[in-house]
Order: C-alpha cells, then structure tokens, then sequence
C-alpha cells in the first residue's frame, strides 16, 4: 500500500494515543493539538479548529480530525482544498472503545457512566476528591464562605446523575496509575468503578486510511460537516455534494 501523508488535528485529550499508534502505522503525519476543554464552547472549537484547518497546507493526502461531534462542536466544518475525514462519533470515548456500536452499548447499559483515560486525568480534573477540594477553595477565594459552600452543593448535585466510573484502558499511558486514580474518585463519589479493555481498531483502521462510511465520515473539499441526528451522527453537506 502506498504511504500516505496525513495531518491530524486533534484534542490534546488524545495525544497519546494519536502519537503512539500513529508511531505504529506505515504513514507519514504532522501534528496540531489543540487545547482541552473546547468541547464546553463548541462556537470556539468550530472558530479554533476552522482556523487551524485553514493554516495547513495543501501537501497532505487528508486532514484527520480527532473529534467526534463534541456537542456540535464540529459542525459547520468546512473541507477546503483538503478532504477531511473524522470517525463517526459523539466524542472521543468512540476511538477507545474502538466502536461507536460498543459505545452505545455501554452506555444503554449504565446510563450514569462518567468516562476516565489518560488524557482525561491529565488534562483536568475529574470528579473526585481533588476536583471538590480544589473547586471549593477556587470558591472560597473568590464568594466567600456561605456562597461557596451553596455553590459546592450545586456541584455535587450536578454529580449525582452519575454512578459509575469507568477508566478506558487502551494500554496507553500509566494505566495502573490512572486506573488507581480513577478508583480512589470512584470510592471517594460513592460510584461503581470498572475497569475497561479499550480496543484500538478503530484508531489504527482510520491513521492507516482504512475508511468504511459507516465509521469514518470523509468530507470532500467544498464540503461541511453538518450533525445528522441519527445513527451515522454526522454527515457531509454542500449545494454541489450529495447529502451522505
């Protein structure tokens, strides 16, 4: 197979794992990975990875986005001179569990499931006793003592729809460290925690360029990604392109 030259633009969430199986694949890649945290104003993730999207230069085969749809944050991405091709995903929890099949499973099945992996614990704080203890002096400082206890029990309410922890274990990183981690907030919250097999298929199908449509959506240039509502999550959209 010929070696392709691809970018990959991706949540800095997930560096690890891009890194790491992009080290394993017979392709050539460039990097860009943008701060975490863009999922929580997907108007900025669009304008920021629009940007960085339009910065890069037309050498490359394809422009990977390691995203999913990150609460419509990918919407109206716009292809240029450069196909984009992204996995057809809610978020980045698809490319551990190496389905977005496996995904819906897993959350039919426990609802209340706050996700854990490297990049997650590394990138911010999770729930558990660190995020509270830090959250609260944050509060302290800045509301005083009455407000900052009222705003830790909003909090904590906010917590309460969740029951499980579950760290994704792909293999990546320190995952006994994260693993123990993630116990110690799961203990701490009162949650179930289990620990999760992550399956890197997926991953290293879409770094190798080994696109199927119904787990890699591919944006041709003049095209937009536009969310679908359905079980595809997100297609391509232009006057000049069919609707996929």
């Amino acid at each position: 197979m010929q070696q392709k030259n691809f970018m990959i633009i991706a949540c800095n969430v997930l560096w690890r794992e891009y890194c790491h199986y992009a080290a394993l694949s017979g392709n050539r890649f460039s990097f860009r990975f943008l701060e975490y945290g863009l999922h929580g104003d997907p108007a900025r993730l669009r304008l920021e990875l629009q940007r960085t999207i339009d910065e890069t230069p037309e050498a490359f085969d394809a422009i990977l986005l390691g995203y999913g749809l990150c609460s419509k944050g990918v919407e109206g991405i716009v292809a240029r001179k450069t196909r984009l091709a992204i996995i057809r995903g809610h978020d980045c929890i698809t490319c551990l569990l190496g389905s977005k099949s496996t995904y819906k499973e897993l959350f039919t099945a426990n609802p209340g499931t706050y996700w854990y992996s490297p990049g997650w614990i590394e990138n911010h704080v999770p729930p558990g006793r660190e995020r509270y203890e830090q959250t609260y002096r944050e509060y302290l400082g800045k509301y005083g003592e009455d407000n900052a206890r009222y705003l830790m029990e909003m909090e904590q309410d906010w917590f309460r729809k969740y029951s499980l922890a579950a760290y994704v274990d792909l293999g990546v990183g320190d995952g006994e460290s994260c693993a123990d981690y993630t116990r110690k907030c799961a203990d701490w919250l009162g949650w179930k925690f289990e620990r999760i097999k992550g399956n890197p298929a997926l991953l290293q199908r879409f770094l190798a360029g080994d696109w199927n449509d119904t787990e890699v959506l591919v944006v041709e240039p003049g095209c937009r990604i536009e969310a679908s509502n359905d079980e595809n999550i997100m297609r391509s959209v232009n006057k000049a392109c069919a609707r996929e």
